[in-house]
């Protein structure tokens, strides 16, 4: 079985900065394509930022240049550095990852349970 657990949601003022985390543990082989996406109160879920399985990040205009995702690969684990943070960044956060799982030949697809983000002004 797989587990990916998210962590690191929080209040923080305006112009703060949080790291959300996602961990992946269980029968995980290794981490293909990783991803974040937010719900903001009111509102649909969106995509946030992508790291893709050759290392490239892209992500919503809305946070280019204040947020960064990266990996740690042996640990399995990828993160959502945000930074300079703004009230209208305040949404819960979903992880999404795609992985080979023990005994799999295809990547499959998971989500986190979801962190909430408050920024204050």
């Amino acid at each position: 079985q797989v587990r990916v657990m998210e962590s690191g949601g929080g209040l923080v003022q305006s112009g703060g900065s949080l790291r959300l985390s996602c961990s992946a543990s269980g029968d995980v082989i290794s981490l293909y394509t990783m991803a974040w996406y937010r719900q903001p109160p009111g509102k649909q879920r969106e995509w946030v930022a992508k790291l893709g399985h050759d290392g490239t990040s892209t992500y919503t205009d809305s946070v280019k240049g204040r947020f960064a995702i990266s990996v740690d690969s042996a640990k399995k684990t990828h993160y959502l550095q945000m930074n300079s943070l703004k009230p209208e960044d305040t949404a819960v956060y979903y992880c999404n990852v795609e992985l080979y799982e023990s005994g799999g030949s295809w990547p499959v697809d998971y989500w986190g349970q979801g962190t909430q983000v408050t920024v204050s002004p």
